[in-house]
């Protein structure tokens, strides 16, 4: 669940396709997007950063906020990932938006930006309050918005939670292993929440929102 290494990227490299499917055409997903781009509260001709940009998703939403004359980058780690948003970027015309191989936790990216988007990335990092930290950096007038998900407190949710436990383990590097020591789905919420408490403290202002009984968390802070 931590980047950086060889044996994460050929994983999430060959899972590329699958997830370029779930992340575009799982029911409720692409509402999901759109909230997340809209509470990064950007303006036409405003320069906007993702990190963990994988397949491109969140690309076509990023670029309606910001405009043609606004600028996009996306960053991931995994090259498979990468090379199905350069399709997507090439065969849109989109000369606007930046595709850049790095890792997340230590962007090649100047600053400063007006805003960050990082969906479903804080659970991969081994250190995810230093990363956001960073984050942070990059926008002294912005905001930055987080977008994961973890097991839910609410009862409503057990059957939801055990769902999300077996998602888990299978998108955890190596798939073949039957016992996690931590379990992956107790380190995943642990990092999230580490990772929203490290926005919460840098805003100024804040907004926060849970989807699918508490499991998917959307939080925005402003800088």
């Amino acid at each position: 669940m931590s980047t950086g290494t060889a044996a994460a990227r050929a994983f999430y490299g060959r899972w590329a396709g699958l997830y370029d499917l779930l992340a575009t055409y799982v029911p409720g997903v692409g509402e999901l997007r759109d909230r997340a781009t809209r509470a990064l509260d950007l303006d036409r001709g405003d320069t906007v950063v993702e990190m963990g940009c994988g397949t491109g998703a969140n690309l076509p939403y990023l670029r309606e906020q910001v405009g043609p004359e606004g600028t996009v980058v996306g960053v991931d780690y995994t090259r498979g990932m990468l090379d199905r948003a350069d399709r997507l970027v090439e065969g849109e015309g989109w000369e606007n938006v930046h595709l850049v191989h790095g890792d997340a936790t230590q962007p090649p990216i100047p600053g400063p930006v007006d805003g960050v988007l990082a969906t479903f990335v804080s659970g991969m990092l081994a250190d995810p309050a230093t990363a956001v930290d960073g984050w942070c950096d990059l926008v002294p007038d912005g905001t930055v918005v987080l977008v994961d998900a973890a097991l839910s407190d609410e009862r409503a949710a057990a059957p939801v939670n055990a769902l999300f436990r077996a998602l888990t383990v299978l998108s955890t590097p190596p798939t073949l292993r039957f016992r996690y020591d931590p379990p992956p789905h107790d380190l995943l919420r642990e990092r999230v929440e580490s990772a929203r408490g490290a926005l919460l403290d840098r805003a100024r202002a804040s907004y926060r929102e849970e989807r699918v009984l508490g499991i998917v968390r959307l939080t925005g802070g402003r800088m």
